[in-house]
């Protein structure tokens, strides 16, 4: 009996891994396949004599690309079809001619289905093209399947577990939650298919100019658009432009024993059918404090382990006062640690993991890897084509969402545009103007963005240090809830709001908080460093009463005067 370990490229789903799989099982002298879509891997049990190279064409045949690997994880084989790592390179794209089919109307093809695809289809299809999606996962992308709609879903229903046992309200008896996680999850998913029908899936169904095409988009040798079709076969298409829009998987590191482990992922952990007992999260971003802290309110143990601090690149403070908020829950928080070691095995009667941070061996249920994402374009033949990606395989694209390429677009997560789902269909839309011969450029000085932890997170425009760093003499003020009416009478004070603004103009540069509803009131800032309003500006504002986003007023009123002397909403 043999085992051969197979790394496989563009997989983007676990239906992916699941078709990759059975095919695999299939295979003549096969014992045993097991696919992983998080660890981008399968291992195969195997009688003696079976070609590895076998395996690998099994693999290709359903669209993917694979190469065997060692004990050590190197590379002793790969496929035929492989290509070449994503360079940066500069040769101009040599077939992808600005053209219209016979019928006059500009063809688009689009790689990819998430937020920035469906967007650039819509567009472009309202502007008289014939627009191609390709896709070879679930259509939707990431955002509806396994992002932003699952895991709001399930933050919002671990806060409302949470406020049962841990209201501030004298007079309402407090009790533990039950939870029936599987209630809880069936209703989640539905919500997710519900929304992916309505928002992907009817769309298609409605607009004959919108095309989809089942396969693994690449560029071949000639610069030609070819598809790999779920049967194996390559198909080239024809496109005056295209979008690259394909998005990001999770980064797993490199730590000694955690591939040969059933880690959880994000896409993993949102549809967990049972509740672990002890959670252990490696990471210290979004995915890492939100899905923490979700598990925590659900019943879970959670040791959160992060290699530098919370939320690292955001001011300082946010990470410390969320850090604190999140400690006050329970929640076990190790930071400036790294893992040195994971393994998997039978412990005390029961299978558990063992992390090794060099300090301690932790011990627990399930481990969720939520240590970053990195953009899903390797084996897509970019180099080809002369499409420049920076060290990460982003791709590098300007305001016009124009790649290095000519003719050949892309937005979202794939590219080195901030990782969020508004700023992709901001900059798929923008790119199909640009396509059809319009001028449309994406402005991203001013990006809010929000962490969905209790309290949350919100920021946009510049740090202290970040302003700093460009040039700017700076004046912050930070105002603490207790000063914030409503926040009083909620009973919750915890969190700050932060104003950070140019001392000689007074013109508002960024702004950070941390509250219940921080991202109800970070738009508001948005707006206010948007159009360049000053601290003044807001200062003067007529802000309703008793609102959480009065405390914008409050604190900018701090720059000038001392709020605990001032009455009540006094202007």
């Amino acid at each position: 009996m043999n085992v051969q370990t197979l790394r496989i490229t563009g997989m983007t789903c676990d239906h992916c891994a699941k078709s990759i799989e059975e095919a695999l099982a299939g295979m003549a002298g096969v014992v045993e396949a097991q696919v992983s879509y998080d660890e981008g891997s399968a291992r195969i049990k195997t009688e003696a004599g079976v070609d590895s190279a076998k395996l690998i064409d099994t693999v290709q045949g359903k669209g993917f690309d694979a190469e065997v690997l060692d004990r050590k994880g190197s590379t002793v084989a790969k496929g035929v079809s492989d290509r070449p790592h994503i360079s940066v390179v500069d040769t101009p794209t040599p077939s992808l001619k600005p053209r219209r089919s016979s019928r006059g109307a500009l063809e688009v093809a689009i790689i990819g289905s998430g937020g920035a695809a469906f967007a650039c289809a819509i567009r472009a299809a309202e502007e008289g093209a014939k627009v191609t999606l390709i896709e070879r996962g679930t259509l939707g992308g990431t955002c509806v399947n396994v992002g932003c709609v699952p895991s709001k879903i399930m933050i919002r229903a671990a806060h409302l577990a949470h406020l049962q046992s841990a209201h501030p309200f004298d007079g309402i008896k407090k009790q533990a939650a039950v939870i029936d996680r599987s209630a809880l999850l069936r209703q989640q998913q539905g919500r997710v298919e519900e929304l992916r029908h309505a928002k992907y899936e009817s769309i298609l169904e409605s607009n004959p100019e919108i095309t989809l095409v089942r396969g693994f988009a690449h560029f071949g040798k000639a610069g030609d658009l070819m598809v790999k079709q779920p049967d194996g076969k390559d198909k080239r298409l024809h496109a005056d432009q295209v979008l690259i829009a394909t998005g990001a998987w999770p980064s797993i590191p490199k730590t000694p024993g955690l591939r040969d482990t059933p880690y959880w992922t994000s896409t993993k952990a949102l549809v967990a059918e049972q509740l672990p007992e002890h959670l252990i999260v490696y990471g210290g971003s979004v995915v890492a404090v939100e899905l923490g802290q979700a598990f925590l309110r659900l019943g879970s143990k959670v040791t959160l382990i992060a290699r530098s601090t919370l939320l690292s690149k955001t001011d300082p403070a946010i990470g410390e006062g969320l850090k604190a908020a999140l400690a006050a829950e329970g929640m076990r928080i190790l930071t400036h640690t790294a893992v040195k070691q994971v393994s998997f095995g039978r412990k005390w009667f029961r299978k558990r993991f063992r992390v090794d941070t060099g300090g301690e061996a932790l011990l627990g249920d399930r481990l969720l890897v939520a240590t970053g994402r990195i953009p899903i374009t390797p084996q897509m033949g970019l180099e080809w084509v002369g499409v420049r990606t920076d060290q990460r395989g982003a791709i590098v694209v300007d305001d016009h969402m124009r790649t290095s390429a000519e003719h050949i677009y892309a937005a979202g997560d794939c590219t080195t545009q901030p990782q969020f789902v508004y700023v992709a269909a901001a900059a798929g839309t923008r790119a199909a103007i640009n396509m059809m011969g319009g001028e449309a450029a994406l402005d991203l000085s001013a990006v809010p963005e929000v962490v969905f932890t209790d309290p949350q997170v919100a920021t946009v425009g510049l740090t202290v240090a970040q302003a700093n760093e460009l040039g700017f003499k700076v004046e912050s003020r930070t105002l603490s809830l207790d000063n914030v009416p409503r926040a009083l009478a909620n009973f919750d004070t915890r969190g700050f709001i932060k104003l950070v603004s140019e001392r000689e103009s007074g013109r508002l540069l960024g702004a950070q908080v941390l509250a219940g509803e921080g991202g109800e009131i970070i738009q508001t800032a948005a707006l206010a460093v948007r159009h360049r309003l000053t601290i003044k500006d807001l200062a003067d504002q007529l802000f309703p009463y008793l609102t959480m986003v009065e405390g914008l007023k409050l604190c900018a009123q701090t720059f000038t005067k001392d709020v605990k002397q001032l009455s009540c909403c006094a202007g």
